[in-house]
């Protein structure tokens, strides 16, 4: 069976530069070069990832911590990230955090030790000082949803906050006045931001922010329920539902069917996120396109810019989200 090995033996060159050859990398004289490829082509030899990685002394693995393994959103970011490395002959270890600082830092430190060249993080519970920590070590790290200044150039990131605020101007805009908001976990940094976001635009058209009519859910389609029973009982009057992200606001239009309220008819809803199912839902919900896709091929780019030398790769660090109207919003 011809090897790597075999293939350096018959060309008189070393492993390093039979991998320079296979990889396209490096200074190798066509000379050299041409002995490589003929020594090549007589053994019928194939490279594979794992002989590249021998010579390179790279495992052309890059390591991906993500909160967690189900729901449509981070499916598919993976999916994104997967797919933009697999085209550039990279393989992804992927891990969930949950969310969790001790669980965070547990999957860094697996991630660390299974020799992954780099790592994309899309963390939630580790401080700033953490990341810039271990993005000061030998193996190069993207950050991807999270925005940390002294790491600029390495983080893909999106606006929040900009999100929120156009979220809450497209019910503004039709005329409601009386908006509940159905948030993500305080602590959670694109959750505030939203939270933010939806205030501000609130002030701009002279409106407070009643607390009243605000709840603190977990992302997740139940809480969306649990938030619009919450809401319903303070008999106060809402037109417009923010939700901060579209399973909370899918679980929202459920519960208030279940109260006997029409979708627009009497309650307009926005989500968050734009993912697939929203445009199956009745009525189709309105949402904020966070550029997910994109988002997850710039943060494989990045790591094939910084890990692997691919300079020419242009990498875009921060995205807009914008609005997609569908007929979940009516008009006052």
């Amino acid at each position: 069976m011809a090897t790597i090995y075999k293939v350096s033996e018959l060309a008189g060159v070393s492993l390093a530069t039979v991998s320079r050859v296979i990889n396209q990398s490096g200074n190798v004289t066509p000379k050299t070069r041409d002995k490589v490829l003929a020594a090549i082509a007589e053994l019928g030899y194939r490279p594979n990832s794992m002989a590249q990685s021998l010579a390179s002394k790279r495992s052309n693995s890059v390591g991906v911590l993500i909160p967690e393994l189900y729901g449509p959103f981070f499916g598919i970011m993976l999916s994104n990230v997967e797919s933009e490395l697999h085209k550039a002959g990279k393989r992804t270890i992927v891990t969930a955090g949950h969310s969790d600082e001790a669980a965070e830092k547990d999957c860094i430190e697996f991630l660390l030790g299974s020799t992954c060249d780099a790592l994309i993080l899309h963390v939630q519970a580790v401080s700033d000082d953490y990341l810039i920590e271990i993005s000061e070590g030998p193996v190069p790290v993207v950050l991807l949803n999270r925005h940390v200044p002294q790491l600029a150039d390495r983080c893909i990131s999106l606006d929040n906050e900009h999100g929120g605020y156009i979220a809450t101007r497209s019910l503004l805009e039709r005329g409601h006045e009386k908006l509940a908001y159905i948030s993500g976990p305080s602590w959670k940094v694109d959750s505030f931001k939203r939270l933010t976001g939806h205030r501000r635009a609130l002030e701009e058209f002279g409106l407070d922010f009643d607390e009243r009519l605000a709840f603190e859910g977990d992302f997740e389609e139940a809480s969306g329920r649990a938030g619009i029973n919450h809401l319903l009982k303070q008999k106060l009057q809402f037109t417009g539902l923010v939700c901060a992200n579209d399973e909370m606001a899918a679980g929202a239009m459920q519960g208030a069917r279940a109260h006997g309220l029409s979708i627009p008819g009497d309650l307009s809803v926005v989500g968050f996120d734009d993912v697939a199912f929203t445009r199956y839902l009745n009525p189709q919900l309105s949402s904020i396109n966070c550029r997910i896709e994109e988002m997850g091929q710039m943060a494989a780019r990045a790591v094939l810019k910084h890990a692997y030398n691919e300079q020419d790769l242009v990498i875009q660090n921060s995205f807009k989200p914008h609005v997609m109207l569908r007929a979940s919003i009516g008009s006052r």
